[in-house]
């Protein structure tokens, strides 16, 4: 490593973790795949070989797997940087990238998917004696935006906004994307700072500024400028009440 890199910057952190390479054809079969993949990958349970690429993602990462190769099909200049997106996999989050392959005319002849895994970038220390958890707990989330990846510090989230597949997620800076689903999301937040307090909403109970209600609704302001009442499901109001210490 270069001595003037330093050791918490983002070249360090991926200087330090291999990185996964898989090979597919033009109709998007697994080729090849190099041996930190092979580790990775569950290969043996779901034998990906001559098989879509697809085929060895979870249900829920599929339509995401299928939407970085359809962008990367496009037109060349168009998409001239690698298409990247996070994935969620029960114990781990992966980076992915993905970039067409062309012959000498410039013909697509396959793809070159290459992931990281970022889990422990995003994720809590355990202590020594604590077993490790199904799901490990984000310390921060990761952001995709122009093709490039951000972390932020789940400190700074004031609310997580359900989008489909992916996340909006809110800080004191404004709106944020986030592949990750609010479902994944919520598996791997600390429940002690944060709700999910309607199906499309998960909030930091830390940044609950007040609680209202209009008629037969409640919803909770956050802090922060420019913020809009989060709904709170009739469920969930209880609940929330006692995280909040009201009784």
């Amino acid at each position: 490593m270069d001595s003037k890199t330093a050791p918490n910057s983002s070249l360090y952190l991926f200087e330090k973790f291999e990185a996964g390479v898989i090979h597919l054809d033009a109709q998007r079969n697994v080729v090849a795949m190099n041996d930190f993949a092979r580790r990775v990958l569950p290969v043996d349970e779901k034998q990906p070989f001559d098989k879509l690429v697809t085929s060895f993602h979870p249900e829920r990462s599929k339509p995401k797997v299928k939407f970085l190769l359809d962008e990367a099909s496009g037109c060349p200049m168009a998409n001239a940087v690698p298409m990247t997106m996070i994935i969620n996999i029960p114990e781990q989050v992966l980076l992915i990238k993905v970039s067409r392959l062309g012959d000498a005319k410039g013909d697509t002849t396959g793809f070159a998917l290459v992931f990281y895994d970022v889990t422990q970038v995003v994720s809590h220390e355990l202590p020594p004696a604590e077993p490790p958890a199904r799901n490990m707990r984000l310390s921060r989330i990761p952001m995709v935006a122009n093709q490039k990846v951000a972390f932020v510090d789940t400190a700074d989230v004031l609310s997580l906004e359900s989008q489909a597949h992916y996340t909006r997620v809110l800080t004191r800076e404004g709106y944020h994307f986030c592949n990750l689903s609010i479902g994944d999301l919520q598996l791997r937040l600390d429940p002690a700072q944060f709700m999910r307090v309607h199906r499309c909403f998960i909030i930091n109970l830390q940044a609950v500024q007040a609680l209202g209600r209009e008629g037969s609704k409640t919803h909770v302001v956050l802090k922060g400028k420019n913020t809009q009442p989060v709904p709170v499901s009739r469920a969930e109001v209880g609940r929330l009440r006692e995280a909040l210490g009201l009784g």
